[in-house]
């Protein structure tokens, strides 16, 4: 009697720290066959060193111990998602998704649901065993009716949990998909069907033709209840009545590779696009100047996050080292909105900004939320509207300016922001010109530029209402 010896996967197996030809799986299991069948045809079709399989929660979990090839972990059910990235980044790689029932029809169906509809360049190996295997055999989308787990211990009842999930005909009614089959390894003759399918979703994917899934019927006699024979007999008998076998799709003869990637620029010529593109000015190092650290809050629609940018740009436009990071809710308008930006004379390690030096506010929730982080020797202006219940903390200036209101009298409602900017550059708070802000600001119009000078000039209004209201021993 001869043996065929395996190809693809390591000469040991150190998974428990020790070399050893045995993997985790239990006698009788069809994990260790579908593996030996995907190394196989990986190895014949010259793809070992192309291949990634990626290997989400589940049984599989172990395959990088296996399989001699590239191996990626994923989260539980997010596979799809992870080999949509490698495929993004690596576009000869040939992608295999390796998910359970649990994994890949459960918390996953919606991440194969929307892969299969994009036609992701990946090899979809889905074994189905009607239960979760690796965590003590619960009811799984894929269980049968009627069929006992630990937590359908009476059997599943429809009435209760649905009847069992088909992936192969769901996924049948997108477009892109290339091959759709279902399988089984419960005997020989099944065995040998499932090696044909196997090899044909990697044809696919060596030549670039987009989405194969096949589905594996395959025995799980330890969650089953059943010997091996018995368990290899379920899967015929009950489990192949519920998921028929056959292929389901294969338009891999008329499927058109994908074009191959453009060869990528020069360094030089990505440095050069973007110096045409943006011509910023490079930050220039300044141990003089001291880091301002800001943030600005209010609802959004307030223009919270474009005074930000504001400052920001001026900074930019000042040589100043500059971050801008923004925080708002998921509301486009009414929602609290609030963003921190850092200038500074020398690169910024984080652009969070805890302790402000300068916090503007525009709504009362704001204030009393942020209020109290202000450090010591700084500055909070706050629009007029807002009651200040509570004091500031000990050393912090506090500034009511009607922002708001002059935006309403002056007939521009939207233009509150502008006139906070107008405060931080004549408080000289922010360590910026005023030509800077004020050109931010025209830049911040550069679509719409019939109301710059209209913002100019409220600008200027603001500027005249605050050397009018505030003493000048305030500012700076």
């Amino acid at each position: 009697m001869t043996q065929k010896k395996t190809v693809g996967m390591y000469e040991s197996f150190v998974r428990s720290g020790q070399p050893t030809r045995a993997t985790h799986y239990c006698a009788g299991c069809g994990h260790g066959i579908i593996h030996k069948l995907i190394t196989e045809a990986m190895v014949e079709l010259g793809l070992q060193d192309r291949t990634i399989i990626v290997n989400p929660i589940g049984c599989g979990v172990f395959g990088y111990y296996y399989c001699d090839c590239g191996n990626v972990g994923a989260a539980h059910g997010r596979a799809p998602a992870v080999g949509t990235a490698i495929n993004r980044g690596r576009r000869e790689a040939v992608v295999i998704s390796y998910q359970g029932d649990g994994d890949l029809g459960a918390i996953g169906f919606n991440n194969t649901f929307q892969a299969a509809s994009r036609g992701e360049h990946m090899a979809v190996f889905f074994v189905n065993n009607a239960t979760y295997g690796m965590t003590g055999g619960q009811m799984a989308p894929t269980t049968l009716v009627g069929m006992k787990t630990t937590t359908s211990p009476f059997g599943r009842d429809p009435l209760t949990a649905g009847y069992p999930l088909h992936v192969c005909e769901v996924l049948n009614q997108l477009k892109a998909p290339v091959l759709i089959e279902r399988v089984s390894v419960a005997d020989t003759k099944r065995i040998m069907q499932a090696r044909r399918a196997v090899r044909k979703a990697l044809e696919i994917q060596r030549d670039g033709k987009g989405y194969a899934f096949v589905e594996f019927i395959s025995p799980c006699p330890t969650n089953m209840g059943l010997d091996s024979i018995r368990a290899a007999i379920f899967c015929m008998e009950e489990m192949e009545r519920e998921f028929p076998l056959g292929c389901m799709r294969d338009n891999s003869a008329t499927a058109v590779p994908r074009a191959p990637v453009a060869p990528a620029p020069g360094v030089e010529a990505f440095f050069a696009q973007s110096e045409r593109q943006h011509q910023a000015p490079v930050a220039e190092a300044d141990e003089a100047f001291k880091e301002q650290r800001l943030k600005f809050t209010g609802f959004g629609g307030q223009g919270i996050l474009s005074l930000g940018i504001c400052v920001a740009e001026a900074a930019r436009l000042e040589k100043r080292f500059t971050t801008w990071f923004p925080s708002y809710g998921p509301e486009q308008r009414g929602g609290s909105a609030a963003c921190s930006v850092v200038v500074s004379g020398k690169p910024i390690g984080s652009p969070a900004v805890d302790r402000p030096d300068v916090l503007v506010c525009m709504n009362q929730p704001s204030y009393e939320r942020f209020a109290p982080d202000v450090r010591p020797g700084g500055l909070v202006i706050v629009d007029a509207s807002v009651p200040l219940t509570m004091p500031a903390p000990a050393g912090v200036r506090v500034v009511s300016m009607p922002a708001i209101d002059l935006s309403l009298r002056l007939g521009v409602p939207q233009a509150a922001n502008t006139m906070m900017l107008a405060a931080l550059a004549w408080l000289e708070v922010t360590g910026l010109r005023s030509e800077h802000l004020l050109a931010a600001l025209d830049a911040s119009f550069k679509k719409k530029p019939a109301l710059v000078e209209k913002n100019r000039l409220l600008f200027s209004e603001a500027t005249a209402w605050l050397e009018r209201h505030v003493p000048a021993e305030v500012r700076g």
